[in-house]
């Protein structure tokens, strides 16, 4: 059975009981707002929004869920026939709630195609007011044209809002995931990304769990030792070239992502390997990437600092809080972002969330 299959034979009832306990999971890790992704197309229809908006309306006053309409299939090489895919998206974004599109456009059958697809979505954003999220460049081939330029471009072109402040409701933000393509610039490449995108609200999120699973998959005949992956290096691009990155968890028990949970502190614990961060400061910044810059790259807020202030968002959570003693003392930053136990508090808009 092809996946395209498999996911028309989805249930409502099904995806509740799915949805509600990935939800669950991640709001006892200590998650207070989440993008969630839900996608539309000819085979699923509308039932993975349906159960997305009814989520959101059951958990609203215990975790914000931003919803975001993604189109996983491509857009405009699809081979349904008459209907049209961008018309299928429209009646999605335009349900009350939907406050992303999203799209990917690698999965297009020809460079002209993914052009097109990164031009439409990128409209059908700013038409709609709109964030926006691509899944892009995923690939580690280096004969391969990088999209985000096409993307940076067309953002530019389409006068983008980039201030905040004037822009006011009005103002959306740009993430772009994966990116492993990304991973073989060099420092001219990166620093003329970075004057390229100005001061465009884009962000850029690595998803490690699913490039360490997706991506290396060796050769027929090569024995099999040869595993090449990779994923966003987000402390560099933060501390060298001034980018806003986050890392985030993109599957949960699928084909794409087989292991793991909706813990983003496994994230930081993991990425202490991965980007090789023992200091201090990248514990900071490790843990800014699963809180302070996730919310702004999502547009929840442009505050990047780990302190609790006066005035700042009552949704936060405390380790360590229940339970019986654990060797580990974690009394610091980094010695969380090793390992960040499982005793844990959320409190989401001032009230701590308890389930019954």
């Amino acid at each position: 059975m092809c996946l395209g299959e498999a996911k028309s034979r989805f249930e409502h009832d099904d995806l509740m009981e799915r949805g509600r306990a990935l939800v669950e999971e991640s709001i006892q890790f200590g998650v207070t707002n989440m993008r969630a992704f839900v996608e539309v197309d000819f085979g699923v229809g509308m039932k993975c929004l349906d159960a997305g908006l009814a989520l959101k309306r059951e958990f609203y006053d215990k975790c914000y869920i931003q919803i975001c309409v993604f189109a996983q299939d491509p857009i405009f090489s699809y081979n349904y026939g008459s209907p049209s895919m961008t018309d299928l998206l429209k009646q999605a974004i335009k349900r009350p709630g939907v406050e992303v599109i999203g799209s990917t456009p690698y999965v297009e059958k020809s460079f002209a195609l993914q052009e097109e697809n990164i031009q439409w979505t990128i409209g059908t954003a700013k038409l709609y007011k709109l964030h926006l999220d691509f899944h892009l460049d995923y690939n580690l081939d280096v004969h391969q044209q990088p999209a985000v330029h096409s993307v940076i471009e067309r953002l530019h072109r389409a006068q983008w809002p980039t201030d905040r402040d004037i822009a006011g409701l009005s103002f959306r933000t740009v993430v772009l995931g994966h990116c492993t393509r990304l991973t073989l610039f060099d420092n001219n490449a990166w620093q003329n990304l970075r004057r390229e995108i100005g001061n465009l609200p884009v962000s850029f999120v690595g998803l490690p769990t699913s490039d360490l699973f997706m991506m290396g998959r060796p050769e027929k005949g090569a024995g099999g030792s040869s595993r090449v992956r990779g994923t966003l290096q987000v402390i560099e691009m933060i501390k060298k070239y001034d980018f806003n990155a986050a890392i985030g968890i993109n599957n949960v028990g699928n084909a794409f992502t087989p292991h793991g949970n909706c813990d983003p502190m496994s994230l930081t614990s993991l990425g202490m390997g991965i980007y090789q961060a023992g200091t201090k400061a990248d514990a900071e910044i490790l843990l800014e990437c699963v809180s302070t810059r996730a919310r702004a790259a999502i547009g929840l807020d442009i505050m990047r600092n780990l302190r609790i202030e006066m005035g700042s968002p009552a949704s936060f959570v405390i380790f360590g809080t229940n339970g019986a003693q654990n060797f580990r003392a974690r009394k610091s930053i980094q010695e969380l972002a090793y390992d960040a136990g499982v005793e844990r508090t959320t409190i989401f808009e001032g009230k701590e969330v308890i389930f019954s």
